[in-house]
């Protein structure tokens, strides 16, 4: 029952519901503000007198959080936690949660489109042959790409966590060979996997997909000196983070061709400039951080962040990131 302390905002509802969901499950539960974007320059008046801010992309620093002292817990709408400075809520006693593995699959399937868009180019052919081409050939075939099979790669996973794992279990159906780099293997399961240091990864791996969390130690953890130790022609993925990537030096590792292709579903600066390192480059194939965005991946966030909220309104709160 929504009682007048149970007051919350949420800052960016647009991107997890454009309107094909509900948010009738947190509304049932508490007196909530959705906003479908929210300014740097309207964070605070818009939180102000908050009990419970939900946020995906809008920022919460200490000279935010500082201006709203009724503020006692913050329950993002992803995974990652960049949004927030956590120390500052732990000083606080604020618990900050967040949404574990709720695009698993749905970001899994993304690298696979991916994959077979590398291999198969379904459709350069189907607008190839809608433009007359193959009405006009002399053979009963034609391929304006080479036409590879999965099962003879090799695929390369930077991080072994849930995404990873489950783009492993994938990769074996096809019959890939796996290589996986993780600093834990302890504990990880048996997906067919063979764990092997970063610079066998990128030195062995056809394809290498990206599926490490964004911090100090893998901030441009694919570099210029890394991409230079990666086979002549081999693929990048990242559906991770797009600061792990040096995109200048990616963009000059596919201009030249030592990479055949890029296929990035993120980027450092979101929504990029309109001209940009990969604009120009025919191989570079960008996709607007879409793996998340699948109808059921966005139903089961908007379940988890309602369960977290009601968790914490029972006062026990669950998926808390940080130590209170």
């Amino acid at each position: 029952m929504k009682t007048s302390q149970n007051h919350f905002c949420l800052l960016d509802g647009a991107t997890t519901n454009p309107g094909d969901l509900s948010w009738e499950g947190l509304e049932n539960r508490v007196s909530l503000e959705v906003y479908d974007r929210t300014s740097p320059e309207e964070t605070v008046a818009r939180a102000s007198g908050c009990e419970g801010i939900l946020t995906n992309k809008v920022l919460l620093p200490k000279e935010v959080l500082d201006q709203l002292p009724d503020l006692k817990a913050v329950f993002l709408l992803s995974t990652g936690v960049n949004v927030v400075d956590l120390n500052v809520c732990t000083q606080r006693g604020i618990p900050v949660c967040n949404i574990p593995a709720y695009s698993t699959a749905s970001v899994a399937e993304l690298v696979f489109s991916y994959l077979f868009h590398w291999s198969r180019r379904v459709q350069t052919h189907a607008e190839a042959v809608r433009s007359g081409h193959w009405a006009a050939c002399e053979d009963f075939t034609f391929s304006l790409t080479p036409q590879r099979e999965l099962s003879e790669c090799t695929l390369g996973l930077i991080g072994f966590g849930d995404i990873a794992q489950s783009v492993a279990e994938r990769a074996r159906l096809f019959g890939m060979k796996v290589l996986a780099t993780t600093p834990h293997p302890e504990g990880k399961p048996d997906l067919g996997q063979r764990f092997v240091s970063l610079e066998d990864v990128l030195k062995d791996s056809d394809i290498v997909s990206l599926h490490c969390p964004l911090n100090e130690e893998t901030d441009n953890i694919i570099n210029s000196y890394r991409i230079r130790s990666m086979k002549k022609g081999a693929v990048l993925i990242n559906t991770g983070r797009g600061g792990l990537i040096d995109e200048p030096a990616l963009a000059e590792a596919l201009k030249s061709g030592h990479l055949d292709a890029a296929y990035l579903d993120v980027l450092t600066t979101e929504p990029p400039k309109k001209e940009n390192s990969f604009t120009p480059l025919a191989n570079a194939f960008i996709t607007p951080h879409i793996g998340w965005a699948t109808r059921a991946a966005r139903q089961r966030l908007i379940d988890t962040l309602t369960g977290n909220v009601e968790a914490w309104l029972d006062g026990h709160p669950r998926n808390v990131v940080n130590n209170v």
